[in-house]
């Protein structure tokens, strides 16, 4: 078995298929590399749906299960640790089409790769409209990315060397950045692979999902805790002050309608209504103008800079790390 294939999943047996089905047109030899699915948790949907397609499909799929819900990071190390392949390890996420050339592109670079240990990163496309809401900008983000999940390989050797993903990090957020932070720490080489494509398609997303996901960055102070200056370079160089403008003029305004200072009260008041409006704006710059975005923007919009000092200094404490920059 030359490569096994890892998948994170979770009661998304619909997205998980289409992306088996993917992976089942591959131009490698079929008998070459391996698919192994992760349920993190018990999920039978997904195994039912696995069963149903597997008699179709001449390609070994193995299905895994964790015993509770511990996130990604915990899902994928299982997959890696019960691979068959004592060479390369490719990721990706069950809402990812991997390109019928993915696995091809990757080996091909193992093979030109120096040593056994090394990581390769792919290129991630993601479609979105001309004119694009907030959230499908947002996730537009990853074509840019350096290395994630949704688009990698390792060697094994290479995940050995840094003991794979950190389980702390339970949900899916920054798991990617600690892993490629350890390789690069440990003088793993990171070879950008342009011909592995991976689409990610965005899907639907509840209205406010952006309130939702200020929670992950509780996990910003683990990463920052265990590579602070790595974190500053490629992450985040400066604290977000706007955010915390925002929150001083919020509790200035509180200040004086509990003392009846009418003049701060109109100042606080300015200032909230300043950096609120700046932060509205730039969300709608180069997206939708639809007035149901344009309510969703304004409405997240006075919530987000709460929420993301909030989850900063909860994350601190959870994980006893310095304050984020």
């Amino acid at each position: 078995m030359k490569i096994s294939v890892v998948i994170p999943t979770y009661q998304r047996p619909q997205l998980l298929l289409r992306c088996v089905e993917a992976l089942a047109h591959q131009t490698f030899p079929q008998d070459e590399y391996e698919i192994i699915v992760v349920s993190d948790g018990p999920d039978e949907a997904t195994k039912a749906a696995l069963h149903k397609v597997i008699p179709g499909i001449a390609i070994v799929i193995r299905y895994y299960y964790l015993p509770k819900k511990k996130g990604p990071a915990a899902a994928r190390n299982y997959g890696w640790r019960m691979a068959r392949s004592n060479r390369l390890i490719a990721f990706t996420d069950d809402d990812c089409i991997p390109d019928p050339k993915w696995l091809l592109a990757f080996w091909n670079a193992f093979l030109r790769s120096p040593g056994n240990k090394s990581a390769f990163t792919g290129k991630t496309v993601v479609p979105i409209p001309a004119v694009p809401t907030d959230y499908e900008r947002n996730i537009a983000q990853l074509e840019k990315a350096e290395f994630i999940t949704a688009n990698c390989a390792c060697t094994r050797a290479a995940l050995e060397k840094v003991d794979g993903f950190d389980e702390q990090f339970t949900m899916a957020w920054r798991e990617d950045s600690d892993l490629q932070f350890k390789f690069l720490e440990h003088r793993v080489p990171i070879i950008s692979v342009k011909n592995a494509v991976v689409t990610h398609p965005v899907r639907k997303a509840p209205w406010g999902v952006s309130i939702k996901d200020e929670k992950k960055g509780v996990f910003n102070a683990l990463l920052f805790k265990k590579f602070p200056e790595l974190y500053k370079k490629r992450i985040q160089p400066a604290p977000p002050w706007r955010y915390y403008m925002t929150l001083v003029f919020i509790f200035s305004f509180l200040i004086a309608v509990l003392t009846g200072t009418s003049w701060l009260m109109l100042v606080s008041f300015a200032g909230w209504a300043a950096f609120t409006g700046w932060f509205i704006a730039r969300r709608l710059a180069h997206t939708s103008h639809s007035i149901n975005h344009i309510l969703e923007m304004t409405v997240t919009s006075a919530v987000i800079p709460v929420l993301s000092i909030y989850y900063r200094i909860y994350g601190s404490l959870k994980f006893k790390s310095p304050l984020l920059p």
